[in-house]
């Protein structure tokens, strides 16, 4: 091939449109968007007593999909600014919505959740302001995904010994032993994020000073 026909067509390397970063229509959007569309359908299923089983497989699907495109992202190339927003939120908004339903059904105890959503709340929150100011958006640590991994594990699986499902005794004590290590995890990530967005702020006020 000449380089006029290069040049005339294109590699699939020289696209911007197709490999940059402000890319949507990507397979780890798509998970995310799936996240955010089954989140009815698990709280439905939990919701409604004797598919409390289906809800807990639906929201254990839900959850593994969180690593699975972080995976893809990494290996296809494909890390997008919208991913990056995207993924950290329908993962916030599915453990918040199977953590409120859970604590309606029982299944989970109130005190325990209230640590994972008020941290979130307030992740939130920081994140949104940052998003309206001229500083940049905080990455997200290893940690906190490991700890976001981890009680998206546990919070099912205690809720799963609540709701009286074979191996309850087992599931909600290991449930419990390594909740305490995702909540471990989980307010570490937080003390690092809060050094992350001094540096930020920092930075910031430096650069437009």
């Amino acid at each position: 091939m000449s380089d006029v026909e290069t040049e005339g067509t294109g590699s699939p390397s020289s696209r911007p449109s197709d490999l940059g970063p402000n890319r949507v229509l990507t397979i780890p959007n798509l998970l995310s968007f799936l996240r955010l569309f089954l989140i009815p359908v698990f709280v439905a299923l939990l919701l409604h007593h004797g598919t409390e089983l289906a809800g807990l497989l639906v929201v254990g699907g839900v959850m593994s999909t969180d690593w699975v495109d972080g995976y893809i992202a990494r290996r296809t190339n494909s890390v997008s600014e919208l991913g990056k927003i995207l993924d950290p939120a329908s993962d916030r908004l599915a453990i918040a919505a199977a953590i409120v339903t859970l604590v309606v059904r029982d299944a989970f105890p109130l005190w325990a959740a209230l640590l994972i959503l008020v941290r979130d709340v307030g992740v939130v929150i920081v994140g949104t302001a940052l998003l309206g100011s001229r500083a940049r958006r905080i990455d997200v640590r290893y940690i906190g995904k490991v700890g976001t991994f981890v009680l998206m594990c546990t919070v099912p699986m205690i809720a799963w010994g609540n709701f009286g499902l074979p191996l309850a005794d087992t599931m909600k004590a290991v449930g419990w032993v390594f909740f305490a290590v995702g909540i471990i995890e989980y307010y570490v990530a937080t003390a690092f994020y809060v050094g992350d967005i001094k540096r930020l702020l920092r930075t910031t006020a430096v650069g437009t000073g």
